[in-house]
């Protein structure tokens, strides 16, 4: 009678773990690089789904696939040694892409979601899982975007690893992204998540967080040599307005290495590019970023922080904290709002930023194209600007014309510092500010910078204090000031 329980018990564990672990061998998946293994893939999903839910797994092997399409309730589960390999585009594996249905004013990787390696639209609890590899090697980066200006339709083959759209509680976590295509990850209008644990090293956007709320990112390493690397964004994906807020961001990695050598170790630094890496609020943004915390996070070999709201949304609630900056291309900190405008016309919306804190920054090796830049619009000033305990090391060698330059407003321009050249100081431009604090701000330079530190151009309310930086032969002044209620201690 004992042995009769014993096999009882034994039977009814081996049942409970086969009721909840779908291999996807038993479904047909070959797992040599070579079949196509996706529909088998789908297949297990799908008899995972409607069992309730559970794991979907994928042994080690290399399965080579077009679009897989997650379902409510289900984890995929990549194993250690396991590749999910992204189909040529002749192969024509990817799922065509859905009838958007509305005027396009987002480029078509943000707009359509079917034509992904692996995706969900309208999905809840939902997981991707486990230390295998995505590997995106058939996806394409292009998008439908020509110069800033939006063309509409998708670009019609596979060209994001994961995306996302109005999902409901999900977790990526421990996977490796290479070639992402134009996203290794994007989510759209999804609520309540986790990504944990994630590196990517890809040839486009790494990590896109759009119109989202309520997600933490941690422990994630990311590097992009050939554009951004984590953005938070608020489009028209969703064919209105919706606030990117309640985001945090802690203990992540962010590089701009070529391709490949963040995982392959090598860790070659890339030539600068009009962008490589940085963290990034924008450039999409109808309706803005609220309630966003970023703190611990390194960066290597990349450019700093953007934080750009020029699509009519809000910007404010925006907190940063211990930041470590190695070889800074173009800029380490970025704040500005513009008139771009994206989205429908009748709109009457002007962008607006306020209530943004940064402290506890350190910087070396920083391009001396610009400094920290602070960038409102006539008579829309960006408000309540504070800035502590930050230290930068600039190459310098500005020279003393520059302090002179008619610096571009922002306008309708793309919110790019590189295309505005030059900034008029080489530590701090702040221009159309409302309330800026500045605090134990420290700036050195390599090479004699004769620009001044600070240039204030019609900021209103500033208080500088325990502020250190070299001034040049021939620099009237460490602070220059065409503002009013400024003080400096």
């Amino acid at each position: 009678m004992r042995n009769i329980l014993l096999l009882i018990v034994l039977w009814t564990g081996i049942h409970a773990n086969a009721a909840g672990e779908y291999d996807v061998r038993d479904f047909g998946a070959a797992g040599d690089g070579k079949t196509l293994d996706h529909e088998a893939i789908n297949r297990a999903i799908d008899s995972c789904e409607a069992r309730g839910g559970g794991r979907v797994v994928l042994p080690a092997g290399t399965y080579l696939c077009g679009s897989i399409r997650l379902k409510n309730n289900v984890e995929l589960h990549i194993m250690s040694g396991a590749t999910i390999l992204a189909a040529p585009p002749s192969m024509k594996a990817y799922d065509e892409a859905e009838h958007f249905g509305g005027p396009e004013y987002q480029d078509g990787g943000h707009t359509y979601f079917h034509n992904s390696l692996i995706y969900a639209v309208g999905k809840q609890n939902i997981s991707i899982t486990g230390r295998g590899m995505i590997d995106g090697k058939g996806l394409t980066r292009k998008d439908t975007e020509r110069a800033g200006n939006v063309q509409g339709g998708s670009i019609g083959t596979g060209d994001k690893a994961i995306a996302l759209k109005n999902c409901r509680n999900t977790l990526i976590r421990d996977v490796t992204i290479y070639r992402g295509g134009h996203f290794g990850i994007i989510m759209t209008g999804c609520d309540v998540g986790t990504v944990d644990n994630v590196t990517i090293d890809t040839n486009r956007d790494g990590f896109d967080i759009d119109c989202c709320k309520y997600l933490t990112v941690s422990n994630c390493k990311i590097n992009t040599p050939s554009d951004d690397a984590l953005v938070l964004k608020s489009s028209y994906a969703l064919k209105r307005p919706v606030l990117c807020e309640h985001i945090t961001i802690s203990n992540c990695v962010i590089t701009g290495y070529k391709v490949g050598t963040l995982l392959d170790g090598t860790y070659l630094p890339e030539k600068v590019n009009w962008v490589c890496g940085r963290l990034k609020l924008g450039t999409e943004s109808n309706g803005g970023y609220r309630n966003i915390a970023v703190t611990n996070c390194t960066f290597m070999y990349s450019s700093g922080l953007a934080f750009e709201e020029v699509d009519q949304g809000l910007m404010e609630n925006i907190v940063v904290s211990n930041i470590s900056m190695s070889h800074v291309h173009h800029y380490p900190i970025y704040i500005t709002t513009g008139c771009r405008n994206r989205g429908p016309k009748e709109r009457t919306d002007v962008s607006s930023a306020a209530d943004i804190m940064i402290s506890n920054v350190m910087a070396d090796d920083v391009d001396s194209l610009a400094g920290i830049i602070i960038t409102g619009m006539p008579g829309h000033p960006v408000r309540n600007i504070a800035l502590s305990d930050i230290s930068i090391r600039y190459r310098g060698g500005g020279a003393k014309e520059l302090a002179y330059k008619n610096y571009r407003e922002q306008g309708t321009n793309y919110p790019e510092p590189k295309f505005a050249k030059e900034t008029p100081a080489y530590g701090l431009f702040a221009r159309h500010v409302d309330g800026l604090d500045i605090s134990n701000v420290t700036f050195h330079t390599a090479k004699p910078d004769y620009r001044p530190a600070i240039m204030l151009d019609n900021v209103n309310s500033a208080t500088i204090s325990n502020l250190k930086a070299p001034v040049e032969k021939g620099v009237k002044k460490i602070v220059t000031v065409r503002s009013k209620n400024v003080t400096v201690k």
